[in-house]
């Protein structure tokens, strides 16, 4: 074979594509440079010759089959999972399963008819064994016993699907921090979104609240505004606590209250501005103040039992995370805890971000029970970011499960012709399964705690990645597969048990099968109303097209609210900012062009025909749009169907705009504000005529 040849066979053997298809249908070819790029990022030096490459993919080879048992088994339940074991030539193999449950049963030997090999001197066997059909659901451990050869790997029993809903249930969506209320200190908590969600339960009667990513950011100030690129996607961001709800405020004196009063007085203020939000002035306020709350808590009784739990059942992770985060605040050698009795050797830096998380666990529990009594049947859906921040906390504690040296991101296309470079380090798909996806399990065991669902970000992570070579071009990089039947069964077992439902954004450049697969296991896909063709004729896709397992919704966060896309805001944000392929008027007219064949299929005939669509709506047109279209949405066959909060006030502005950075344009940092542009607080919601009309004068 030539050097191509041998370099593209070692990096297939590695899960890595040496080509992909872009989403224009050309095929693209991966560089020499990227795949020995990527195979150094797992681990590989590729060699520089054609015979050094051949070994390498015979030590891979020799490698695996030398290997006593799989790095970790994914089984469904119900079925004979098959799995191979080697041990010496000759030798006895004895499988077992230890389960969850504290019961050993035996492993199943099949046929297996494999040629030996001679390894380093070893003669190696290869058998095949199987999993018995009626293994419980969990986490398990296969163990091999043989002369010279003992291991044990993880077994992990998944359902076939998650739980759907029965019925077809309605939602809204909002970004937390964007909602606030007159006592909020400028940005929206964990109260506020109780509030916000036992209001419309009580006013729209929806079943779930789909909110942004609560993921940590930085400690201190300064912080990350995107909620998709947080310092640990499995720990909440305390920025969100709601400091008057700590039951540590009702201990301190009265004194200490009106200092911790004052610090929170001129945040207030902001509450009634439009204003971007700046969370660093408010998040140094908040700590400023929850330290003192945190001098005051209680060292024994129930609610210190409960924190102590708390503790133990997030275990290591929770003190690594913890540990990160006091090292970047203050005293890195102090392991002294004063007279405190809490579990664990830390700092007191370190103690005061467990503690806040442990506050963000209490706080977010009471909100998921609020909504719940409120009527809601889903409650909070919380929402999972793609990856993390290349120098957080993540990146760090679990520096052997990713792979720093290499940026997740995607491929040139149309709307971004140099392609994007998220800055995330991905999994390192060996290093995961050799953890048996400890990790994973772990942030989304944490994620959904609290969470009646879950919305996966570009879900279609869970089958690949595109990684590209860190400091590289978006340009040089190809896809990472991943094991996507463990991935996905993994969070069927982990949802199962949370009883909650999970939603993959499965948008974008993929595979028809993807769909039909996650369909298969019971995950929901995401349709959004502008960018759904029929799969019939051409033009927009009509009501009765749309998929049943899908969370349907008018707009995303990425895109105006609806009333902004009427009247081509989202056009002429990109004029300003210099983001248009084509000219303004170009642009814009395609555009108009698309959403009057939306109207056509989704307006009443009656108030379409009404409509001058020689130019764009406004005023009454466009609020009868918004409401007619959201009417469109809960009308189709999709089990979720999702109206955005902002579309309930009138708001115009997006929350984000893609490719740009905050000198650019205020991304993750808009309040909730109205059709006149002001600023909407949990007071004045039910006096925005949007809200009226789209659900005071609606009903149940």
């Amino acid at each position: 074979m030539s050097y191509i040849d041998e370099l593209s066979t070692l990096a297939q053997a590695y899960s890595i594509s040496t080509q992909y298809t872009d989403a224009s249908g050309e095929v693209v070819q991966a560089s020499p440079e990227t795949l020995r790029a990527l195979l150094h990022a797992v681990g590989v030096a590729a060699g520089d010759t054609v015979e050094e490459l051949s070994r390498q993919r015979i030590a891979y080879q020799e490698e695996e089959f030398s290997r006593p048992l799989p790095r970790c088994i994914v089984a469904r339940q119900g079925d004979s999972h098959f799995f191979t074991v080697h041990v010496h030539h000759g030798a006895f193999a004895h499988v077992t399963i230890a389960t969850e449950q504290g019961e050993t049963v035996e492993a199943v030997q099949e046929e297996n008819w494999t040629d030996p090999r001679t390894i380093g001197g070893v003669v190696w066997g290869e058998a095949t064994f199987s999993t018995p059909r009626d293994l419980p659901l969990g986490w398990h451990t296969v163990r091999l016993d043989s002369e010279s050869v003992e291991a044990e790997t993880t077994l992990v029993v998944v359902p076939t699907e998650v739980p759907q809903p029965t019925k077809q249930r309605h939602g809204v969506m909002a970004q937390l921090y964007s909602v606030r209320s007159e006592r909020s200190w400028g940005i929206g908590d964990f109260r506020d979104l109780a509030a916000l969600g036992t209001m419309l339960a009580e006013d729209a009667g929806i079943d779930f609240l789909l909110i942004n990513p609560l993921h940590a950011a930085q400690p201190v100030p300064p912080v990350e505004d995107s909620p998709y690129l947080p310092t640990s996607r499995r720990f909440v961001n305390p920025l969100y606590i709601c400091v008057e709800d700590v039951p540590e405020y009702s201990l301190v004196d009265d004194a200490t209250r009106a200092e911790i009063d004052a610090l929170a007085a001129p945040l207030r203020e902001l509450n009634t501005s439009p204003a971007a939000i700046d969370r660093d002035p408010i998040f140094a306020i908040k700590l400023q103040a929850l330290r003192e709350l945190f001098f005051h808590r209680e060292q024994e009784g129930p609610r210190h039992d409960m924190y102590v739990g708390y503790c133990e059942e997030e275990g290591d992770g929770l003190d690594e995370f913890a540990r990160w985060c006091g090292e970047r605040t203050g005293d890195t050698d102090s392991t002294e805890t004063g007279n405190h009795t809490d579990p664990g050797e830390l700092s007191e830096d370190a103690e005061f971000y467990r503690w806040l998380q442990f506050v963000c666990d209490e706080q977010l529990a009471a909100a998921q029970q609020a909504v719940k009594d409120a009527g809601m049947e889903i409650g909070i859906m919380n929402d999972l970011a793609v990856g993390v921040h290349p120098d957080g906390a993540d990146a760090e504690t679990l520096r052997d499960i990713l792979t720093p040296e290499v940026s997740v991101g995607a491929p040139p296309d149309p709307y971004n012709v140099f392609g994007q470079d998220w800055s995330q380090p991905p999994w390192n798909p060996f290093a995961l399964a050799d953890s048996g996806y400890a990790p994973f399990r772990d942030m989304v065991r944490t994620v959904l705690r609290h969470s009646g669902a879950l919305r996966i970000d570009h879900i279609l992570g869970l089958f690949r990645l595109f990684w590209i070579p860190r400091g590289s071009s978006p340009a040089t990089g190809t896809y990472m597969n991943y094991d996507y039947n463990a991935l996905v069964g993994i969070l069927a077992l982990e949802a199962t048990r949370a009883g909650a439902v999970v939603i993959g954004e499965d948008m974008g450049t993929f595979e028809p099968w993807v769909q039909d697969y996650l369909a298969e296991r019971g995950l929901m896909g995401t349709s959004i109303l502008w960018f759904e063709s029929s799969p019939y004729h051409e033009g927009p896709r009509r009501q009765d097209e749309y998929r049943m397992l899908a969370l349907t919704s008018g707009t995303t966060h990425d895109l105006p609210p609806t009333a902004g896309m009427i009247e081509g805001e989202h056009i002429r944000l990109r004029d300003r900012l210099g983001l248009l392929k084509n000219s303004f008027e170009e642009e814009d007219a395609s555009d108009f062009e698309w959403q009057k064949q939306i109207y056509n299929v989704a307006l009443d005939p009656e108030f379409y025909a009404s409509l001058d669509l020689s130019h764009r709506p406004s005023g009454d047109d466009t609020l009868e749009i918004v409401r007619q279209l959201a009417s469109f949405v809960r009308g189709t066959p999709s089990l979720l169907t999702c109206t955005a909060l902002v579309d309930l006030t009138g708001d115009r502005r997006a929350q984000n705009q893609p490719g740009t950075v905050r000198s650019q344009y205020p991304n993750w940092c808009v309040p909730l504000t109205n059709d006149k542009g002001e600023a909407v607080t949990l007071e004045t919601l039910r006096d925005q005529r949007y809200y009226k009309a789209l659900v005071l004068e609606r009903g149940h």
